[in-house]
């Protein structure tokens, strides 16, 4: 496989899960701006949470909850918002075209053509909440159909592995930020239960939660099954379970580095628990967490396309190709 076909796909499914991850915040930091009292710290945590708070602030434009949700669904200019994550999506399956299935790729690229519909005025005559629930419908189209209609291979498992490590990075950006704006206790003297159980909902964990813990919300609890359990999808260990798995199914031996990486943050968490390892400083802890995913992912970066050799590989391949592609024409003719 090219380097740029591995790049391609890695980040069609990062640009995907992008979306869905923003529609997901976007979904709790709406219902955190109706609660009595809420600060405009709270409602721009969408902002500071992936980092776009100055980007937004040179729009001219004034804190509020409505201006940031608009901010993150249609500018065109942020890389974050979901119109750039979706047409980047889009951009990268063309790139792919031949690679992925004919199924995955109309579904992206109606997406993208329907998305590109969406204005501001029709985004508030059919509601906000419509919209992202459109945003997390099509992300679950895509995922469904990659999986139930792509062979088993490296186009697949480079597809999955973005998928994967855009929604480690999410899991912990989203409860780091509850962390540091809602762990103190509210006036009842507990965790304020409306934003914790936001959270769990946004990262389809509430009721999973109340199966095992029941009704009453300790953050204790949420760390043990947001960052430590590996039978929910969206935990973090689930998430590098599944990027360790995937690293061992790739062809080659480039991702030495990256799977010694992936095992070492794998192994902190599975083997780890919240009193020992988070409780005295969380939010520290998850930014050194943050860290690593960056690092892994520079590191898959470094080891399948960025590297001089991978470069040269590629263009001795293409070279090859376009000879073949040469020799053909001029037997057809």
């Amino acid at each position: 496989m090219l380097s740029r076909t591995a790049s391609s796909l890695f980040w069609m499914g990062r640009y995907m899960e992008r979306a869905e991850n923003l529609a997901r915040l976007l979904d709790v930091s709406q219902q955190l701006a109706l609660m009595p009292g809420a600060s405009s710290d709270v409602i721009a945590i969408p902002l500071d949470a992936i980092d776009q708070r100055e980007l937004f602030d040179a729009t001219g434009n004034a804190i509020s909850s409505d201006e940031i949700a608009y901010f993150l669904m249609l500018h065109e200019e942020s890389p974050s918002s979901i119109m750039s994550s979706l047409r980047q999506a889009r951009a990268n399956a063309h790139v792919v075209r031949g690679t992925i299935t004919s199924e995955l790729w109309e579904s992206l690229n109606a997406t993208w053509l329907e998305m590109r519909l969406n204005t501001r005025a029709k985004i508030r005559a059919q509601g906000q909440a419509r919209f992202l629930e459109w945003v997390k419908e099509r992300s679950h189209m895509y995922r469904g159909i990659l999986i139930g209609t792509s062979q088993r291979n490296d186009a697949y498992l480079f597809a999955r592995l973005g998928t994967d490590l855009e929604r480690a990075d999410n899991t912990t950006r989203l409860f780091r930020y509850h962390l540091e704006a809602f762990a103190a206790p509210d006036q009842t003297g507990r965790p304020s239960y409306y934003a914790w159980a936001a959270l769990l909902r946004a990262l389809s964990a509430y009721e999973a939660y109340r199966d095992t813990y029941g009704d009453s919300l300790r953050v204790s609890h949420i760390g043990d099954m947001l960052l430590m359990r590996d039978d929910l999808p969206r935990s973090l260990l689930a998430c590098f379970s599944d990027i360790a798995q995937t690293l061992e199914g790739i062809n080659g031996e480039q991702s030495r580095e990256v799977r010694r990486r992936v095992a070492q943050i794998q192994a902190q968490l599975r083997y780890g628990s919240w009193d020992s390892d988070f409780a005295q400083d969380a939010v520290a802890k998850l930014d050194d967490i943050l860290l690593q995913i960056s690092d892994v992912g520079e590191a898959i970066e470094q080891a399948y396309w960025a590297t001089d050799e991978v470069v040269a590989a590629d263009a001795v391949d293409e070279a090859v190709i376009g000879a073949v592609t040469a020799g053909q024409s001029q037997s057809n003719a």
